[in-house]
Order: C-alpha cells, then sequence, then structure tokens
C-alpha cells in the first residue's frame, strides 16, 4: 500500500516525503531536525547544507548517548535481577528438606500429634 507524499518544511526548505511513518509522525521528526538545525546555524543565518550535516550527526551522537543509556541500565536490572534470584535460591536451600517436598507436591503438613 503507497502512501502520499508529505511535505516537511526543515531548514527553510520544502521536502516531499514518502515514508512508512505516519504523516504526524514525520512532522514531529522534522520538526526536531529543524530546531536542531536552528540551533547549530544560529538565529537569523541563512542555512548552509554543512549545518544540515551538523545537525544530522549531533542527533546521531544523542542517539547513540541514549542507547548506552539504555544497554546501561538493562545490565543494572539484570544483574540486579541475578541477584534477587541468588537469595531467594539461597533462602530455599536453608528450609528442611520435609518442609519443600511437602510445598512441592502439595500435600498437607503433617499435624501436631497430641
Amino acid at each position: 500500500m503507497s502512501r502520499a507524499p508529505v511535505e516537511l518544511r526543515v531548514g527553510g526548505q520544502t521536502y516531499r516525503v514518502v515514508a512508512s511513518a505516519g504523516e504526524d509522525e514525520l512532522k514531529r521528526l522534522a520538526g526536531l531536525v529543524d530546531g536542531r538545525l536552528r540551533e547549530h546555524a544560529g538565529a537569523g543565518r541563512s542555512i548552509a547544507p554543512q549545518s544540515l550535516l551538523l545537525a544530522a550527526i549531533s542527533l546521531a551522537h544523542d542517539l547513540e548517548e541514549e542507547r548506552s543509556r539504555r544497554l546501561a541500565a538493562e545490565a543494572r536490572s539484570r544483574e540486579m535481577l541475578r541477584s534477587v534470584l541468588s537469595r531467594i535460591d539461597a533462602a530455599l536451600d536453608t528450609l528442611p528438606e520435609a518442609e519443600t517436598e511437602a510445598d512441592a507436591v502439595g500435600a498437607p503438613q503433617p499435624s501436631p500429634e497430641i
């Protein structure tokens, strides 16, 4: 299914693009690129092609930093989970054998004799 072209304005230029993303998403992303482009070009200055490259590199840098932070957070989460599981395993290992077998089978606990 082909999509209709979407007009995007970036750096004072209009671009017609066709993509799998929706029109609103494309416009939002174009706004991000345009904002970064204006940061690099400066207020009131004309936009040089090199400025577009700098904006793209800047956005790629932000993406890589965010990816790195996400991977570090995932590694910390995995390590915390391993630690919690180890403590649970250690706690289960300290239970008396009769308790763990009865729990595993679902058998009722023997009642104390009177």
